[in-house]
């Protein structure tokens, strides 16, 4: 078995005074990183040598401490403090490595100063002691007992717990651990392989089965246009501006909500049902520019995509991708021509006939397709593209 490293994230409930601490740890973190980043900023304009994280925490924490505008950072834990500076040393290496191109995924720019947002974070290690007291409250470090609300079980200690305070005024721990994968007995591969056709009529199809889209965004469009209306008629400053404010993150919140538990719902049955899973690799990206960028956010596919291969490694399954150049619509599934509908007037087409009398439904012959070619990447030893 294969230990992994897994969040888990609980609801957290934090009396008034224990918000208050947390309000100051969320700003102590902020000023740390800003402070860091402005030291490093001018010793790179006068070139001079970057300072080290030791030698940074020294001068943003610890002499800090000592003077009268940085003294009340005495007030919070260290620990968070100290994760704030490892942080902002994680983004310049990853701004570094993106620079020199060894880093995968799209590029990333140099860390920014950090302003006072919606949601905050911070995060604490074992060196801060945090702790699940017998009555089942997570104790922090200069903040006390915060009630937490357990919906299941931690698999393993944690080594980590970041605090988050989101932008409809909610609070989550959320805990790093290890866990061992959980291996599935095998299924028989012919009967329960599938390729996986992503969309926007359809959420996906699968082999013998379609995933209606649930457009969450969709529904909620309405309620979040009058609540975005009352909230640009509200004069700025104001007590009803926040609370007006708060009511549309609340609507974003709960639409987001919705569709994490329906992602994470429909990828572990694809998981637990499939003996191995090929995925059809969309330019998410790219289809959010277009004019139906609304529809592609609401769909969420790149999460969809994310999920469904960290619980296929972790249960035991094949999984390939499926290059985006791979014509799985036009291609005919009968005698192989590619003779389907192309361009964006083909998009409206969802079924075809085919010069060899084979009728197609768009969908399904694309899902036929990606199986196909899935099986034989999988089968050749091909990398994903």
């Amino acid at each position: 078995m294969i230990d992994m490293k897994l969040r888990y994230q609980f609801r957290l409930y934090p009396s008034a005074p224990q918000r208050n601490q947390l309000a100051r740890a969320f700003g102590c973190a902020r000023v740390v990183w800003n402070d860091a980043l402005r030291i490093r900023q001018d010793a790179y304009k006068q070139g001079k040598p970057v300072p080290s994280i030791v030698a940074l925490a020294k001068l943003v924490i610890t002499e800090a401490k000592k003077t009268e505008d940085r003294a009340w950072l005495g007030e919070v834990s260290a620990v968070l403090l100290q994760s704030s500076l490892r942080d902002l040393g994680t983004a310049y290496s990853n701004f570094f490595a993106s620079k020199n191109g060894t880093r995968k995924g799209p590029r990333t720019g140099p860390p920014k100063f950090k302003k006072k947002t919606s949601r905050q974070a911070v995060r604490l290690t074992k060196a801060a002691r945090f702790s699940i007291t017998e009555e089942g409250a997570l104790r922090l470090p200069k903040i006390g007992d915060v009630k937490i609300r357990w919906s299941r079980e931690l698999p393993s200690e944690p080594s980590s717990v970041t605090v988050i305070k989101d932008a409809s005024g909610r609070y989550f721990a959320s805990f790093v651990v290890e866990a061992e994968d959980k291996l599935l007995p095998e299924l028989d591969l012919d009967e329960t392989e599938t390729g996986i056709d992503l969309g926007l009529s359809s959420y996906a199809v699968l082999r013998g089965r379609k995933i209606a889209s649930p457009k969450f965004f969709r529904r909620q469009e309405k309620k979040l246009r009058r609540a975005q209306r009352k909230l640009s008629r509200c004069e700025k400053g104001s007590n009803n501006r926040r609370k007006a404010k708060l009511a549309v993150a609340r609507i974003h919140a709960r639409t987001a909500d919705q569709r994490r538990d329906f992602i994470e719902q429909e990828t572990t049955r694809i998981g637990r049902e499939s003996q191995a899973v090929y995925l059809e690799d969309l330019n998410v990206k790219g289809m959010a520019r277009g004019k139906r960028a609304k529809s592609v956010h609401d769909q969420s596919l790149g999460r969809f995509a994310r999920a469904l291969e960290a619980k296929c490694a972790r249960y035991g399954r094949d999984f390939a991708k499926v290059s985006r150049w791979f014509p799985s619509t036009q291609l005919c599934s009968s005698c192989g021509s590619v003779e389907g509908p192309k361009g964006l007037e083909g998009l409206k087409i969802r079924s075809w006939t085919c010069s060899c009398g084979a009728v197609h439904d768009r969908d399904e012959n694309a899902e036929l397709n990606i199986r196909r070619e899935g099986r034989s990447i999988v089968a050749e030893g091909r990398p994903d593209t």
